[in-house]
């Protein structure tokens, strides 16, 4: 069974350089740069201590200063929260899968995790359930987890239940993690939108959006088929330019409705459309992550 992993990193030496390269890990280690810190316990203050790092209830009962120590984090986590309902098994703007999309996508962000060091899990799943798989080191792992994505999206699979998976994460994971969620052109509601205000209040977390295929046109029976839905729009109806037109405009309102709900909500959210995008996309991701945290910080 060939390698998705190797597949990923094929495009990535594909469409990349070595210059890109340097920068996507630059990039991808901006994500963690700070105080990356585990508390271990208490000392007696020492001039030079920060401020910071007193701890005023344990001091008030010590009856003297004393602040936090902390020990360094060497190892991060990376979690993909990845979309498989059956609306990932439906074409993409370039004309490939969406399935196939999410995992160069998930594989290029997953690769630099492993290039680090650091662990990575994998959330995923559809309406009929929630999917785990802890972090762990390596490619081997890596590997694993993209082909679950993999074999997970097909036509019949359940639909897509983002929200179902955003809660899971809120209820059950613990520690502070990066997590990517990849899907289609998922549009967060009232309740979505306030499961990943919560959890970006918790972790790290960034959006890759896989965009919609648009209105097939070619041959007599060509058809544009919703698979979430599984309606369609015959051909002869999706050739009208009027149609075509507002079938434009509306997915352009959506696309800025979308990047308006992850900019309120403090996440960095970034498109693409094809294998050959995903690279480039991935990069601006990291930029339009670590500039949003500068301006937090700010």
């Amino acid at each position: 069974m060939p390698s998705l992993l190797q597949r990923v990193k094929s495009k990535m030496f594909i469409f990349a350089h070595r210059k890109t390269m340097t920068l996507l890990d630059g990039e991808y280690g901006s994500v963690f740069k700070g105080r990356s810190l585990d508390f271990d316990d208490l000392r007696s203050y020492v001039p030079g201590d920060e401020i910071r790092d007193i701890d005023w209830k344990a001091t008030a009962r010590h009856g003297s200063p004393l602040v936090k120590r902390y020990t360094a984090v060497r190892r991060h986590s990376v979690l993909l929260l990845v979309d498989t309902g059956r609306a990932m098994a439906a074409e993409a703007a370039s004309g490939e899968t969406k399935r196939d999309i999410a995992v160069d996508a998930a594989g290029v962000l997953g690769y630099l995790a492993v290039r680090h060091g650091d662990d990575v899990g994998l959330l995923h799943g559809s309406a009929e359930g929630t999917h785990y798989v802890p972090p762990k080191r390596g490619e081997d792992q890596l590997e694993r987890l993209l082909r679950r994505v993999y074999d997970a999206v097909t036509p019949d699979a359940p639909a897509s239940a983002m929200a179902k998976h955003l809660d899971y994460a809120l209820r059950y994971l613990k520690g502070r993690l990066l997590i990517v969620g990849v899907a289609d052109e998922f549009m967060p509601d009232a309740r979505a939108q306030d499961l990943l205000r919560r959890l970006a209040g918790r972790h790290e977390v960034l959006w890759f959006t896989v965009k919609d295929a648009v209105l097939a046109v070619e041959g007599p029976a060509a058809t544009s088929r919703d698979v979430e839905e599984g309606s369609t729009i015959p051909a002869g109806l999706a050739a009208k330019p009027e149609v075509r037109a507002a079938y434009a405009a509306a997915m352009l309102r959506r696309e800025e409705e979308r990047r308006e709900v992850f900019r309120r909500l403090g996440i960095a959210e970034e498109q693409a459309g094809s294998s050959g995008e995903v690279l480039a996309a991935v990069f601006s991701l990291l930029e339009r992550h670590k500039a949003g945290r500068g301006r937090h910080a700010g």
